[in-house]
This record gives structure tokens, C-alpha cells and sequence, in this order.
């Protein structure tokens, strides 16, 4: 009896063994990642021995890693009730909690089990990587740090905190806490050295924060490693384009292009964008559209390839194909940030204000607090926000002509259609020769109206109260103009205005009406040159007449700062001369070269200079040398608060001065009177 026994334990002994070394295949598959065929092996398994609880638990795992987490946390529930006091079954069942990213229960459960074992590590490292989920990045780096307690160096527990400290610092990013966040990754960069996640994560820290020293600096730590060379120039080269340096973009950009290999898909698709977005901000069109055609014939319907083409016709001036792109990114992916915020772009660069609020706004609704995004809204509120805006100017001329002029401007958008602005000037001028003076007010009122988003029309209607020596009067005026963008590039204003003549006191007192028609058209091109041409016909009340015709051909040498040089022809012709009251040749040619340098009012500092030289005709008088200095130094005190001092000298001869010589000089204050748009809350 005791022998029968005695086998019976032997054979059940045997047995165990066999089925223990038959499920180390399966348990091979599991620590591998194979869990396709840990799935099927274990399905297997079970159908010979359907109770078997190290079964159960593998093929449960193996069901969650395959994808499928619903079904794992139904097969873990069914364990439970079957062991419901087994530590192993409730960790496994919290995991699959985690698959199927029920991140609050799983919490909720975590901490029953860490009441009952403080010390499993699985446990305190499945609880921290739920916190984690749920962006409760302090207290899951407290958990994962016990679990390193328990198992230090693990390497699944080393890998989850470093993802949270970039998880934990992205959030503070978000919430533009940039030192704090700054310090989560230098700190992951203690722990992990030179981490290129980290590293890369630090310098786009820098970028959104306009930190370009330290992101460059960042890159070039990154470019220490030669698996890190292709990441780091792409970086170095989005640098130079941030700081202006748009050469240096493309040449940083070309040689990371031509290094490329076929070894990591993605790093090509990432060196490729780069390499044509740097051809784009240089301006070489051609090169990028060449590249970006034989991308879209191989992959027609790549979303970063439509981006790319999108972003080229946004440069070239062509919104409309750029919208067209737009759209399909976004039917490929409603959630894509390009395809969002460069339709919002593209919307407000074709006038669609409202469309362009939406998809920010959506933008912004996908990817929370993200800077670009909330930088479009504000620079588009900014056009909306309701402003003062005043001059005040002295001026002479070599006529012994002098003049004080102010003016107050209050311009009240009503909508993103919709604009109202009231416009006061006062101006007294006196001739300190002959000591006639004059003194005019002006009140206009006006409305700005988008009547479609290629036209505008603009109108002002009001009066002029005249104080002369000799005389008195009150009269009407108005401007009216169509503003127009007939095709891409191009803008054409067609207007007409009544006007008083009240440049000097002498003009003042003869009341002059001036009724002019008018039309300014300008042309850029996507090969550095321009084109303004002015055209005025007016007439008087006193008979005359005079045509005006102004045409300036220009290049644009840089862009940050603007740059340019060009040429200008002015022509002039009266009808009548009558140079003893006003200056009204019968024809008056200047010929012009001139250089202009802006910068704009993005920073602190804007200044804008423009310097010309060239030769007048005036009748059949002998040829006279020219020259203009006109310039602007202007600083923001706040986004909301600007002041600039402008200056202009000019010998050049005009239809309303006798004399060759004219100075002005003035101050120009703007303040924006609410932080939003009104029609905005």
C-alpha cells in the first residue's frame, strides 16, 4: 500500500514537471513580446487543462498585450472570483485595469493592494505608473521611487520614472512654468545622461520659451553622440531660422539632407521636412516644389507632405491651394495640428476671420495650452482690439512756412467685419514772412466694412471749421476707398476725396476744394521684387487741374530686418500754372534711388529707415539733385502700449509746397484700450 502511494506521488511529481517544462515555452513567448503566439499557446493549454490558474494568468496577459485590454480584465475578473484572495491574480487583474486605461479605478484599486502589501513591488510600481496616466506626476514619482527601493536598477521602473519626469515637465511647460520645467529635465538628465529624449525635449523647452542660445547649446551637447548628429542638425537648423539666420538654416539643413541614409524612416522623414521647409524660408521655391512633387507622386496622400506643400503655398501667396491641403490633412486626421492651426492660418491670411477663431479654437481644444496656438489667437485679437492712436508734429519749409499739427484717431471694431473709428486733427500753420496764420479743425467719422474677403470698403465723412486772417468758412469731407486683392500678391486701392487745402496759411486763406480720384496698386512677387504704383487725378475750385503719377521698383536684398533698394519716378502736370500761389508746373519729373531698412514691432525696439537720392526736372529748368531722409524709432512699452518719434527732410518739390526744403518731426502714441476684442469675451 505504502509503494502504490508512493508511485501515485512519484507520477504526479513527474507529471507537474513535464507540464511546468511544456508552459516555458509559452512563458519564452510572454518575455519575449511575442504575445500573438503567447495568446494562441496558452488558448491551448487551457483546453486541456481549462483550471489551471498559471494558464489562466498567462493567457490573460497575453490577450491584454496583444491589444485586446477589454477581454484581459474580463478574464482577470473571473480569476478573482475563482481566487478572490490570491496577491497575484489582483496585480494582474490592476494591470489590466491599466491596458484598458481605466486609469481612476485602477488607481482606486492600487491603493487597496498597497494596504495589504506596501512592499510588492509590482504593486507600487503599477500604482505609480497610474498616477502617471492620470498626470499626477509628484506623487507617481514618489511611488516609483519605492518601488526602486524594493528592486533598485530595475530597469521597466528606471524607464517609467524617466517618463515621467519628461511627462511631469511637459506639464509645466504647458502651463508656461518654463523654470520648473526647465528643472524636471535638467534633474532627468542627472539620472539619465545625455538622454536624447531629454536632451530634446530641453532644447524644445528653449525654442517655446525664445531661450535660442541654450537650445543651440542643447543641440550641440545632442550632436556629441553620432546617433543623435541627424536629430541635433534638424534642431540647430529650426534655431537659425527662429533667430533669422536663414543661410545658415539651409546650409545646417543640407548637410544633415545629404547625410542622409536608410537606415530609421522616421529621422528621413524628419531631415527631408527640414530640408524643404529651410529651401522655403530661403525663398528658393522651385528647389522645394521639385522635392515635394516627387514626395507626393510616391506618397500622394502623406499628411506631413501635404503640409509641406501647404506651407510653400502659403509663402508663394496662393491660400486658397493652401486650404485645399489643409482640408485633406484633416480628413485624414481631424486631430492633426498642422492641418488645424496652418487652416487657421491660411483662413486669416484670405480674410476668413471667423473661420480662422474656429480652427484655432479647435486647435486649442485638442492639444490644451499649446503656445502657437494661443500666440495666433492673441496676434489675430490684436487686430481686433479697440485702439487710440495720436500724432503730434512740428513742420517748417524754406517758404517760412510753419505748422503744428495733432490729431487724435479711435478706431472701435464692432466685429471682425465691422469697424467705427472717429478722427479729430487740429493744425495751425503761419508764414512768420508775410504773418498770415490759419487755423483748421477737422472731425471725420468713418466705418471700415469687409464686404467680401477680397474687398473692403472703407469710408470717412465730416467737416472742416477754417480760422484764416481773411477768412472764415466750414465744408464738408469725405473719403471713400475699395480696398481690393484682385489676385495673389496683389492689392489695389480705388478711392476718392474731398479735401481743403491747408498746408500752409497763405493756401489756407484762399479756400482751395481739391476733389481727388485715386488708385494705388501693388504687386510683390515670390522672387524678391516689388512693384507700388500711385495714380491721382484731381480738380479745384479754382479750375486747375492735375494729374499725379508715382511708380516704384524695388528688391528685397533681406527680410529680418527688411531690406530694400529700388527706384522711383514721380510725374506731375497741372493744367494751369500758377507758381505765385502754389506750386503747379506744367510738368515736373524726379527721378529717384533709394534704400529702406525695417524692423518691425514684434520686439521692443522697431525702427524703420528710408534714404533717397536722385535727380528733378522741373519745366525747362535745369536739372536739381534730390534727396529724402525719412525715419521712425519707436519702442513698446507693453503689448498694449507703444510710443515712436518719425522724422522727415526732404528738397524734393511738391504739388502743394513753393519751396525745396521741408522738415517734419512728431510723435506717435498707441495704446489699445482692452486686453481682448469687445466682440470677444
Amino acid at each position: 500500500m505504502k509503494f502504490k502511494f508512493l508511485v501515485i506521488i512519484a507520477f504526479l511529481f513527474f507529471s507537474f514537471n513535464a507540464f511546468t517544462q511544456h508552459m516555458k515555452e509559452g512563458f519564452s513567448y510572454l518575455e519575449t513580446g511575442k504575445n500573438q503566439k503567447a495568446e494562441v499557446f496558452f488558448r491551448n493549454i487551457l483546453k486541456d487543462y481549462p483550471s489551471n490558474k498559471t494558464a489562466r494568468l498567462c493567457y490573460g496577459r497575453a490577450v491584454g498585450l496583444n491589444g485586446n485590454a477589454s477581454k484581459a480584465v474580463t478574464l482577470f475578473t473571473d480569476l478573482l472570483k475563482d481566487f478572490p484572495s490570491d496577491f497575484e491574480v489582483k496585480l494582474n487583474y490592476a494591470e489590466s485595469l491599466l491596458w484598458s486605461k481605466k486609469f481612476p479605478e485602477a488607481k482606486v484599486y492600487y491603493q487597496t493592494l498597497l494596504k495589504e502589501n506596501n512592499k510588492n513591488f509590482a504593486g507600487l510600481l503599477g500604482y505609480a505608473n497610474t498616477l502617471s496616466n492620470l498626470k499626477e506626476y509628484k506623487y507617481a514619482l514618489i511611488y516609483v521611487n519605492k518601488a526602486l527601493d524594493v528592486l533598485p536598477g530595475n530597469p521597466n521602473a528606471l524607464t517609467s520614472k524617466k517618463y515621467m519626469y519628461l511627462g511631469y515637465a511637459y506639464q509645466k511647460q504647458q502651463a508656461q512654468d518654463y523654470v520648473a520645467a526647465e528643472a524636471l529635465l535638467k534633474e532627468n538628465l542627472t539620472l539619465f545622461n545625455n538622454d536624447k529624449e531629454t536632451l530634446l525635449n530641453l532644447a524644445n523647452l528653449y525654442l517655446i520659451s525664445n531661450q535660442f542660445n541654450k537650445a543651440k547649446d542643447t543641440y550641440n551637447i545632442l550632436a556629441k553622440n553620432p546617433e543623435n548628429k541627424l536629430s541635433a542638425l534638424n534642431g540647430l537648423a529650426l534655431v537659425s531660422h527662429l533667430n533669422g539666420k536663414e543661410k545658415d538654416a539651409l546650409k545646417i539643413s543640407k548637410l544633415a539632407f545629404d547625410s542622409l541614409s536608410d537606415s530609421n524612416k522616421a529621422l528621413i522623414q524628419q531631415t527631408t521636412e527640414r530640408y524643404i521647409q529651410a529651401l522655403i524660408w530661403n525663398k528658393k521655391y522651385k528647389a522645394a516644389q521639385i522635392l515635394i512633387k516627387d514626395l507626393i507622386a510616391t506618397k500622394p496622400n502623406e499628411n506631413w507632405i501635404l503640409a509641406l506643400r501647404a506651407t510653400l503655398n502659403t509663402y508663394k501667396g496662393d491660400f486658397k491651394k493652401s486650404l485645399k491641403d489643409y482640408n485633406n490633412i484633416l480628413e485624414n486626421d481631424s486631430l492633426s495640428f498642422d492641418g488645424n492651426l496652418g487652416k487657421a492660418n491660411a483662413q486669416k491670411a484670405s480674410s476668413l476671420y471667423v473661420d480662422a477663431y474656429d480652427s484655432a479654437q479647435k486647435t486649442l481644444s485638442i492639444f490644451k495650452n499649446q503656445k502657437d496656438a494661443i500666440n495666433f489667437i492673441n496676434i489675430l485679437d490684436k487686430q481686433f482690439i479697440p485702439f487710440v492712436e495720436s500724432k503730434t508734429a512740428y513742420s517748417f519749409d524754406n517758404g517760412n512756412n510753419e505748422a503744428i499739427t495733432s490729431l487724435v484717431n479711435v478706431t472701435i471694431p464692432l466685429s471682425t467685419k465691422l469697424q467705427v473709428n472717429g478722427v479729430y486733427s487740429y493744425r495751425d500753420s503761419k508764414n512768420t514772412l508775410t504773418l498770415n496764420e490759419a487755423k483748421a479743425n477737422n472731425v471725420l467719422i468713418g466705418i471700415s466694412y469687409l464686404l467680401h474677403p477680397k474687398i473692403n470698403l472703407r469710408t470717412h465723412v465730416g467737416i472742416t471749421d477754417i480760422k484764416a486772417k481773411t477768412t472764415n468758412y466750414t465744408q464738408f469731407l469725405t473719403d471713400f476707398v475699395f480696398n481690393l486683392k484682385p489676385f495673389k500678391l496683389q492689392t489695389l486701392d480705388l478711392g476718392f476725396k474731398k479735401q481743403w487745402q491747408d498746408f500752409n496759411a497763405d493756401l489756407v486763406s484762399r479756400a482751395i476744394e481739391q476733389n481727388t480720384l485715386y488708385a494705388n496698386y501693388n504687386v510683390n512677387t515670390n522672387f524678391k521684387l516689388g512693384w507700388f504704383t500711385q495714380y491721382n487725378y484731381t480738380w479745384q475750385n479754382d479750375n486747375n487741374q492735375s494729374h499725379l503719377l508715382f511708380t516704384s521698383l524695388y528688391y528685397n536684398l533681406l527680410s529680418k530686418p527688411v531690406l530694400k533698394a529700388g527706384l522711383n519716378y514721380q510725374y506731375i502736370t497741372f493744367k494751369d500754372q500758377v507758381p505765385t500761389i502754389y506750386f503747379s508746373p506744367e510738368k515736373f519729373n524726379v527721378y529717384e534711388v533709394f534704400l529702406e531698412l525695417v524692423k518691425n514691432q514684434k520686439g521692443k525696439w522697431f525702427y524703420n529707415l528710408n534714404v533717397a537720392t536722385g535727380l528733378q526736372f522741373i519745366e525747362d529748368q535745369p536739372q536739381q539733385s534730390t534727396y529724402r531722409f525719412q525715419g521712425k524709432l519707436g519702442y513698446n512699452f507693453s503689448n498694449r502700449f507703444s510710443v515712436n518719434l518719425y522724422g522727415l527732410h526732404s528738397n524734393i518739390a511738391s504739388a502743394t509746397a513753393a519751396g525745396f526744403t521741408f522738415t517734419e518731426a512728431g510723435l506717435r502714441l498707441k495704446w489699445d484700450l482692452f486686453k481682448k476684442p469687445i466682440f470677444r469675451k
